[in-house]
């Protein structure tokens, strides 16, 4: 058992902010004295771990609150998350440190106000603090979610290019986007037809055969011609949108991010978008199936 002095001096958390998350909830001393002083015992230590954790993504108080006191919570699963939300925010920083140092250099660099996605961030803000369920259910948890933003904020500025090319403006953009989150539920239930729930289901069965067995070799005949049928299938049904790189590297650089590679890992097991990305590679570079 440490004391909240032992605590505070062992993590750098003053002890008005331990005093703090106990009167919250947050973290509750492991027992009190019988004079009334707080003490911590391992557990508490790894709980407040975890927290500090949260706090270093930006995470609410209120939400970690929830987040930890949900009878599914799992302490492994969420080290996992905040990895790669760490992990994304860090590339972010690393971006920024470079753009630094070009200006150290003297190079001339764009201006960033035209490309300010602040608003249409902090509409996504809102929208997961004022609809959580509606994003468990589309996205599977407030943690994907928070790496569906935090991807925005990597890729700000390839964002905000697209969306001055397709809308005219950031602002048209942004008033778009948060009529769409203020309408997402019906907007869904409307989009969902049964038609784009039969395309959806056809996808899932091709990627599923393609992962279904992760050691098999990527090269082979069989997990080939399986690529071949996902790239028909996506030629087919696809966005007419302009692509500017070749179909493959967008796939193979798409399965690269980190956002996509959680929710492809978790529907298709562990590996499973690294599986892709060489599959995809290999047809690439070896282009084994002529075009039909």
């Amino acid at each position: 058992m440490r004391t909240i002095s032992q605590v505070a001096k062992l993590t750098g958390i003053s002890i008005r902010t331990l005093q703090y998350y106990d009167e919250i909830g947050v973290l509750k001393p492991s027992k009190l004295t019988p004079a009334g002083y707080r003490l911590y015992d391992e557990h508490a230590l790894q709980n407040l771990q975890q927290i500090l954790f949260f706090r270093e993504l930006d995470f609410p108080l209120k939400d970690i609150i929830e987040i930890m006191q949900k009878p599914d919570f799992d302490r492994i699963a969420a080290f996992k998350k905040q990895k790669e939300l760490l992990l994304l925010k860090r590339n972010r920083i690393d971006r920024l440190i470079q753009l630094l140092e070009q200006l150290e250099k003297g190079e001339e660099c764009m201006s960033f106000k035209e490309f300010d996605l602040s608003e249409y961030i902090h509409a996504l803000e809102d929208f997961k603090v004022n609809q959580p369920d509606t994003i468990i259910r589309h996205w599977g948890s407030v943690e994907n979610f928070d790496m569906f933003i935090q991807k925005i904020k990597d890729d700000e500025e390839t964002i905000a290019k697209l969306a001055i090319q397709h809308f005219g403006s950031i602002k048209k953009y942004t008033e778009e986007m948060k009529y769409n989150l203020e309408h997402f539920s019906e907007t869904i239930t409307r989009e969902w037809d049964e038609e784009t729930e039969k395309i959806a289901a056809q996808s899932d069965i091709l990627y599923g055969k393609l992962t279904a067995d992760l050691t098999c070799d990527v090269s082979s005949p069989k997990i080939q011609e399986i690529v071949y049928e996902i790239l028909q299938f996506i030629k087919k049904h696809g966005s007419s949108v302009t692509l500017d790189k070749p179909l493959l590297n967008v796939l193979i650089d798409s399965y690269s991010n980190d956002y996509v590679k959680t929710i492809t890992d978790t529907k298709y097991g562990d590996g499973a978008s690294i599986y892709i990305i060489k599959a995809f590679r290999y047809y690439s570079e070896n282009n084994t199936l002529s075009a039909k």
